[in-house]
């Protein structure tokens, strides 16, 4: 049989389904220009899958294989590789709106194989006896929890394959159906080197085994290294789950409680899941008829990290600089966004989208739904994070804050988590608060309770 091997977010070669399947093989990526038009010169996200992208390459290499690399819009691509007499094309599972319409695409070309890969379960396996989708986390989890066994531990070994030959010392792109030969260079797309600052993979697992004992305690404090650091690796497929998995079981027979880490990781399958049955999250409240009020003024405040609210800079300015941001402070941060500025959280998704080293669809989008209260949510759209009690609960010291906000360095922990000295003490370089949480808070219920009866009223 000759395949094509489509790797997309399992750029590794360990315990890779793809490399499973036997026959003659055509191992390909694809740079696609669905996305890469759409963003800045220098995303430090194209430099750091770029290096995945050639680093897989050598590793293929060392397997008797190779990686082709393609420039252009996959469906187009697809066709002409039609002519080629392949049986079908491989690929890992991928279930946000753009992937699954581009698969579908792909499918009507090619027979289309869909292997499972990214997540830990497979979208139809946790559901209700109904076969509907749960919409609570923890009967998710509960069930999801009775279904886990030895079956999604599995590790996939090497099947024999053949390499098809093709020029594979070179960027292929494709465009209006014309080919042409492109050096194996990240300018070859378009794009200016921008380096993110990054850990191994083999010393963030070392660090992890250190982390589990206390991690439920200290997971949600920024200044602490205390969570994994693993959500690139995970997202991009250089660490496959089932991996972490076998890791966190070895954990387990050491007495290593690992539930609260593998929680964390069924909270990312449910996340999917609920892209996966109701796609039109990705744009569209599932509940309450409010969508923000757009202001551009305060929009730029936030992304520029000039509210005031020195909780809220710190991570904006931690997103900035390094693509990654502490998962509390980005709860923090988007509650401050969607309640006390009453902006749409799809700029604030967008903006993240922009910026985050690991985006994930499904967990950037189900998380600014959660904060807006306008997801698949038990919880009342009144939910509303006072941002100033959050930084003292989680940033006892400041220390967070005064890392990423040094104009704040002099200050004493308590002034800066208090929102009167904050508002009253002039500061250099440095704005005073933009809103005053409590009368913002009271502003964003009138808001959310008037649209709720006008949705109502016209429903």
């Amino acid at each position: 049989m000759r395949r094509i091997l489509w790797f997309r977010r399992d750029l590794r070669v360990t315990d890779n389904p793809l490399l499973s399947l036997e026959g003659e093989v055509l191992p390909i990526f694809i740079f696609d220009t669905n996305i890469l038009n759409k963003l800045p010169k220098d995303d430090r996200r194209v430099t750091y899958i770029f290096e995945q992208v050639i680093r897989l390459k050598s590793s293929l290499q060392s397997l008797g294989l190779d990686l082709k690399i393609f420039y252009g819009d996959p469906v187009e691509i697809f066709k002409l590789l039609e002519r080629e007499g392949f049986d079908e094309v491989a690929a890992s599972g991928d279930y946000d709106s753009y992937a699954k319409a581009r698969d579908t695409k792909v499918s009507m070309i090619l027979p289309f194989n869909a292997l499972h890969d990214t997540y830990i379960f497979k979208p139809e396996e946790v559901v209700k006896d109904d076969g509907t989708p749960y919409l609570v986390f923890t009967p998710f989890y509960n069930r999801a929890r009775s279904l886990f066994d030895k079956a999604h531990l599995r590790h996939y070994t090497p099947g024999k394959q053949t390499l098809l030959a093709a020029h594979y010392e070179e960027i292929t792109e494709i465009k209006e159906s014309t080919e042409r030969a492109l050096p194996l260079t990240l300018q070859s797309l378009g794009f200016n080197e921008n380096k993110p600052e990054i850990t191994s993979l083999e010393l963030k697992l070392s660090a992890l085994e250190k982390k589990l004992p206390a991690y439920a305690k200290e997971r949600d404090y920024p200044a602490l290294d205390a969570t994994s650091n693993l959500s690139p690796e995970l997202r991009f497929g250089m660490l496959g789950i089932r991996e972490l998995l076998r890791f966190l079981a070895e954990q387990k027979k050491r007495g290593i409680d690992t539930e609260p880490f593998f929680r964390q990781l069924v909270f990312r399958d449910f996340y999917a899941c609920l892209l996966y049955h109701f796609p039109e999250l990705a744009w569209k409240n599932h509940r309450y008829p409010f969508n923000g009020i757009e202001d551009q003024e305060r929009f730029e405040a936030f992304c520029e990290s000039r509210t005031g609210v020195p909780i809220i800079d710190a991570g904006i300015r931690q997103l900035l600089a390094t693509g990654r941001m502490h998962n509390r402070v980005r709860m923090v941060c988007a509650s401050f966004f969607t309640k006390d500025l009453l902006l749409p959280w799809q700029w604030g998704e967008k903006f993240f989208a922009q910026h985050l080293l690991d985006y994930d669809a499904a967990s950037n989008i189900l998380s600014w739904q959660w904060s807006a209260g306008t997801g698949i949510d038990p919880q009342p759209y009144f939910r509303i994070f006072n941002p100033w009690l959050q930084a003292k609960k989680f940033d006892k010291e400041a220390l967070y804050i005064k890392m990423w906000v040094p104009e704040l360095v002099t200050l004493d922990a308590k002034q800066i988590h208090d929102e009167r000295f904050m508002l009253s003490y002039r500061i250099e370089n440095y704005p005073g608060p933009m809103v005053v949480h409590k009368e913002a808070a009271n502003k964003a219920l009138e808001y959310f309770k008037k649209r709720m009866a006008e949705g109502v009223e016209h429903a």
